[in-house]
């Protein structure tokens, strides 16, 4: 979800293609793109070398699209906030359904 709402902020348009089978035999697309961890996220973006794991994922497209707010304030104070939140949704949500979100 962190890319996709990364993309909103910054007013991208985007396909998402969606991985039917998590838990089962992987896409050849998947594969392809991540063929280390062979998981989501993935962002193919042109002609570069997909993208992997939602945060770089993030970082990259608030470097690469200018356009529109930052994903983060530009205070490291204020940065701070955001942050907390994304590592304690990742600890808490993965402890719950790690299957489910794929950790």
């Amino acid at each position: 979800m962190r890319p996709r709402i990364a993309l909103n902020i910054k007013c991208v348009n985007y396909e998402v293609i969606k991985e039917e089978k998590l838990f089962e035999a992987k896409s050849e697309l998947l594969l392809w793109s991540n063929p280390v961890h062979k998981r989501v996220s993935v962002l193919i973006h042109g002609d570069h070398e997909p993208l992997c794991e939602s945060l770089v994922i993030v970082r990259y497209i608030d470097k690469t699209w200018s356009s529109g707010p930052s994903t983060l304030p530009s205070n490291p104070k204020e940065r701070v906030v955001p942050r907390f939140w994304a590592a304690y949704l990742d600890e808490k949500v993965c402890l719950i359904s790690p299957h489910k979100f794929g950790c």
